[in-house]
């Protein structure tokens, strides 16, 4: 009588699979597959992740029993969809897609963000950007290269005051604004919306310091409230057109829930 080998798991490994982020599948065929990546996750290594643990790439990996191709970034805070490809071939091709900036042609994609303040309306930020350079990386990089170009489109969606006094200002006010960036610049949208004096809530970059730690301390959420809502493109292989969205998460509904934004659908 044979018996199989006992396997024990070291305690890291054991803490790592009771500490590791669940993904949710979004979207998955035999050339791509999209999850939805939550708020403070990095996409990848990078310099700035010495003390990380886990990585979307690795967890959509193990997820799907693959190695997997990333075809665009989410900045580390920002959740939402976000696209992988299987093969490398297929990861060229929307890599491509990705690096047009052609006013969303080739994918169009959807963020939504809660903003300072009461942004009203609609129209086309048309603001250029200076590359934005990290402390430790981008050696490579000319800090003389003149501004790009940069459009995002946004559309208010709802508003709402809080009655409490803040600073010199005697409420709390808040915007959902919905955003189709045009083009694909660094930290566009949150430097955008900063330019249009109503930054992200949960910005610690671009965003208010009076409103950031009233924000953690009355709704219990520290994070940047910026979310990429969904993702459009012609699938490169079957020529399809496909559209993945994500779901707001308990912390934005928690936030909807308080603001009186009920009615706000998925």
């Amino acid at each position: 009588m044979t018996t199989e080998p006992l396997t024990i798991s070291t305690e890291a490994e054991i803490e790592y699979e009771q500490n590791k982020p669940q993904l949710k599948i979004l979207y998955q065929d035999e050339y791509l597959v999209a999850v939805d990546k939550p708020a403070g996750l990095f996409v990848h290594r990078s310099f700035m992740d010495k003390d990380e643990v886990y990585f979307a790439l690795q967890l959509v990996r193990d997820l799907v029993g693959q190695y997997v191709y990333p075809v665009h970034r989410l900045d580390r805070p920002t959740s939402g969809v976000l696209l992988f490809a299987l093969t490398k071939e297929v990861a060229q091709k929307m890599g491509e897609a990705f690096s047009q900036n052609d006013g969303g042609k080739s994918i169009q994609k959807t963020y939504y963000a809660l903003t300072r303040g009461h942004l009203e309306g609609e129209a086309l930020i048309d603001y250029a950007l200076k590359e934005k350079l990290d402390k430790l990386g981008d050696k490579n990089v000319s800090r003389d290269k003149p501004a790009q170009e940069a459009q995002s489109f946004y559309q208010s969606i709802k508003t709402a005051t809080l009655p409490i006094a803040l600073g010199k200002y005697d409420s709390v006010r808040y915007s959902l604004i919905k955003l189709l960036p045009q083009t694909g610049r660094r930290h566009q949208l949150r430097r955008h919306l900063a330019h249009l004096r109503h930054p992200i809530i949960g910005d610690i970059n671009y965003g208010d310091n009076k409103q950031n730690p009233f924000f953690i301390k009355h709704f219990g959420i520290k994070r940047l409230m910026l979310m990429a809502k969904e993702l459009a493109f012609i699938h490169p292989i079957t020529g399809e057109n496909i559209q993945i969205t994500a779901q707001f998460d308990e912390q934005w509904l928690q936030v909807f829930n308080e603001l009186n934004w009920q009615a706000i659908a998925d």
